[in-house]
């Protein structure tokens, strides 16, 4: 069997940098199959999209198993779409619910992607957890920024939600991915964002996760849509407010996100994704 899968960088940065993602339209794979390509690809995540009763269904598999929402590949797949069948709005049913991702062509041709998270919560960290992160991240109290308490929000996963006082710790973060791993697995947490707040609208940020066998994330789409409903329901944005989330940067692979955030549950996350150039995985054989 001979499946067709693309690949996009999402969130790019004018066309630089971004989060690569593959991208399978229109086939149907078995769950050992989907596992067996997001291998084969080796990104953080592959969307398989497909239509079912009426509806269009999109799965997200990281290297080791899978996840049931992912951002940038939400955008990559849109962006895709939007390329063959021409902008507009897509329905996506997820596993963690309803997605609506919403497209736009500008007159140079590039496809802008928007799409609606989940609906968003935020609780506090106990101080226990909060101890255990910071020794498998290698930062200490007084590397935190006190203005933003961690918590772990959500945007149909868990992430870690955490602030540093200055970019310099942010850029030399150094981590026990062994640790942290097992840490995330009891905890449920898909993946840790660190962030330093640069001015009232911009943050810089590093997205952590092991969980799905990845070192760093350069561009997290799901995570930005948690780290908007975190600061919306602790009153740290004016609100209704945007707000841009630079990642990627310690990668070598800058990336750019932009949050808006009402007085909804939801999250808006907005980004571009560049088409790749071919692999060999782009006609990939399955049994």
């Amino acid at each position: 069997m001979s499946i067709e899968v693309l690949r996009y960088a999402a969130f790019t940065d004018e066309g630089r940098g971004g989060n690569p993602a593959g991208v399978v339209l229109g086939t149907s794979l078995t769950d050992a199959q989907m596992l067996a390509v997001a291998q084969a690809i080796g990104y953080s995540e592959t969307a398989f999209l497909t239509h079912r009763d009426g509806r269009s269904v999109i799965r997200f598999f990281s290297p080791r198993a899978e996840v049931d929402f992912c951002g940038h590949a939400t955008i990559a797949t849109a962006v895709a779409v939007a390329q063959r069948d021409g902008a507009g709005t897509l329905s996506l049913a997820t596993n963690a619910g309803p997605v609506e991702v919403r497209t736009s062509v500008d007159i140079e041709g590039t496809v802008t992607a928007t799409l609606t998270s989940p609906a968003t919560s935020t609780v506090a960290v106990p101080e226990n957890t909060l101890r255990r992160a910071l020794d498998h991240l290698r930062l200490a109290p007084l590397d935190l920024d006190p203005r933003f308490p961690t918590h772990v929000s959500y945007a149909g996963n868990h992430h870690l939600v955490l602030a540093v006082t200055t970019e310099h710790t942010l850029d030399t973060l150094d981590y026990d991915y062994a640790a942290l791993d097992q840490l995330m697995a009891e905890e449920g947490w898909t993946t840790v964002h660190v962030f330093c707040r640069r001015d009232a609208t911009t943050y810089a940020a590093r997205n952590l996760f092991p969980p799905g066998g990845v070192v760093e994330d350069p561009a997290t789409g799901a995570a930005a849509a948690a780290f908007g409903g975190y600061l919306r329901d602790l009153r740290l944005i004016t609100v209704p407010g945007r707000l841009t989330i630079v990642q990627g940067v310690a990668m070598g692979s800058p990336s750019r996100l932009v949050v808006d955030v009402d007085e909804s549950r939801q999250v808006r996350v907005t980004g571009t994704a560049t088409r790749l150039e071919l692999s060999p995985y782009d006609d990939l054989e399955l049994p």
